[in-house]
């Protein structure tokens, strides 16, 4: 098989490397890729994300067997269609049931209608109205821009005060665009966060080993949200009793209300779970693989990526196996001022003669043969070990090491397992 995988971060990175070891799979490219996943001999192709007619030309006259979609933005662009409509294999959702990504708010009439718990919650486009009910509740809240907002639009308010400057730069100022002009406004739950993805075709649900992602920018979850500055899985401290009802309760309703709709989804779901004293409570949904779950979940997977899209791609039954022994932990690499204003053109460390880790890249590009800093998150260090502590101990040890000047990352992943020992 040729495979094509559209997206340009560490997620695609994950992505294109677990495909590049099938036996099955002959070569794999990475639209557009950036220059670290060439390390891995993946080949990059020069096109956007958002070119889908160079995209479906590249894939007509490269043969390509099928193709998988990485980030949100072309599968809310309606990616999937066009491919489909030129008679193109692919795996995602449409940009239809792409929706339960691209509107908060969508997401939430749907698990009102299919009795999936989540935060109580209202919607608003009316700064005043939201202000009015941000001080009925109280805080602590959360204010959530509807649309998407690369994982930076959710503030949790500590204060009203917080809250209301939160509703007024979405409602008022536009800070995050036409993604901003609707907010949600829900109940703030406490408890342990959990990511549970799942390979999805149409109502059948095939879930993936749960992971813990770390959102705040600095130690001990302070600061503000990110994307995401590193994960591990499995994560110990929540029972499997609560995944199983996670699935029962939250993918597999989810699935069946999409299609009951005229929504039908085919391919990755994620949900952001937090477990508490009622059961596993919808934070979000996502309509693709986590970043940077991703690069934790997969290289825990043993059976083969290739052949499980290809199966799900042809009407075939399924079957996951995973590692069931130890951990696997990812740490971020981040530039200095992410998520606001961040310095880029910082020199890489090189990691070759580092075998006790994997790097997956992100935000990088080549200059004069060297990799340098392009983006908010730059890298992700990965290693697996008997405990955390071995895992922590391998990332930690080589990131002392090496020039990680104008950069910065969080020395507490992974952390909170250990707590629960």
């Amino acid at each position: 098989m040729k495979c094509l995988v559209i997206g340009s971060g560490g997620r695609e990175h994950a992505i294109s490397k677990k495909l590049t070891a099938s036996p099955l799979v002959e070569a794999v490219y990475c639209a557009p890729g950036n220059a670290g996943m060439k390390k891995d001999g993946i080949r990059l192709v020069d096109l956007v994300e958002t070119d889908h007619e160079g995209l479906i030309e590249f894939a007509r006259s490269e043969g390509i067997t099928w193709t998988f979609v990485g980030p949100e933005i072309p599968l809310l662009n309606g990616i999937v269609d066009d491919f489909q409509a030129a008679g193109l294999a692919i795996f995602g959702p449409t940009k239809a049931a792409a929706l339960i990504e691209g509107s908060k708010s969508f997401a939430k009439d749907l698990m009102t209608r299919q009795g999936i718990p989540t935060a109580e919650s209202q919607t608003f486009t009316s700064f005043d109205e939201a202000r009015e009910y941000i001080e009925a509740k109280g805080a602590p809240i959360v204010i959530k821009a509807d649309g998407l907002a690369a994982g930076k639009g959710v503030v949790v308010a500590e204060t009203l005060e917080v809250a209301v400057a939160a509703a007024s730069e979405m409602l008022e100022n536009d800070r995050f665009g036409v993604s901003g002009q609707r907010i949600v406004v829900e109940e703030f739950l406490s408890g342990e966060e959990f990511s549970l993805l799942a390979f999805v075709r149409d109502t059948e649900v095939y879930p993936m080993v749960i992971s813990q992602d770390h959102k705040r920018a600095y130690d001990g979850d302070q600061g503000p949200n990110t994307g995401g500055m590193g994960a591990y899985t499995p994560v110990p401290q929540i029972p499997q009793a609560m995944v199983d009802q996670a699935v029962e309760g939250v993918l597999k309703p989810a699935v069946r209300g999409m299609k009951d709709i005229g929504r039908s989804f085919t391919g990755i779901l994620y949900a952001g779970l937090i477990a508490t004293p009622d059961g596993p409570k919808v934070i979000e949904f996502n309509a693709r693989f986590g970043d940077p779950e991703t690069q934790v979940v997969l290289p825990r997977l043993k059976s083969d990526l290739a052949e499980i899209i290809d199966r799900l791609l042809t009407g075939k039954s399924v079957e996951l196996t995973w590692e069931t022994e130890g951990y696997h932990l990812g740490v971020v690499v981040a530039a200095e001022g992410y998520p606001e204003n961040y310095q880029k053109g910082a020199l890489l460390p090189d990691f070759s003669a580092d075998r006790e880790v994997s790097v997956y890249y992100a935000g990088v590009k080549e200059q004069e043969k060297e990799l340098v800093a392009a983006g908010g998150r730059i890298y992700l260090v990965e290693a697996s070990g008997q405990t955390i502590e071995e895992a922590q101990e391998k990332i930690y040890s080589v990131l002392k090491v090496k020039n990680t000047d104008h950069t910065f990352y969080r020395r507490d992943i992974g952390s909170k397992a250990l707590v629960q020992k």
